[in-house]
């Protein structure tokens, strides 16, 4: 079972710099306790917005791959 989300970014097509972008947005949108589900299929995508989570001081719930797409679920926490 998939955990629920409460926002989804949808990033595919899109490279880097905007993945990042988008997601720092929509995080800022959260309310804490909420849960952004981002879908990227830039290459670059998982490392930067794990970066990104980590200096946000957001939890990281899960990264998943099916193909060239990541799935990145985000909660944040403060």
């Amino acid at each position: 079972m998939k955990p629920k989300t409460d926002r989804r970014v949808d990033c595919l097509g899109l490279y880097c710099p905007e993945p990042v972008f988008k997601t720092r947005m929509e995080l800022g949108e959260l309310k804490v306790g909420e849960t952004l589900e981002v879908l990227a299929d830039d290459p670059a995508a998982e490392e930067d917005i794990r970066t990104l989570v980590k200096h946000l001081e957001q939890q990281l719930v899960s990264v998943s791959k099916e193909g060239n797409t990541v799935r990145i679920l985000i909660k944040k926490v403060k």
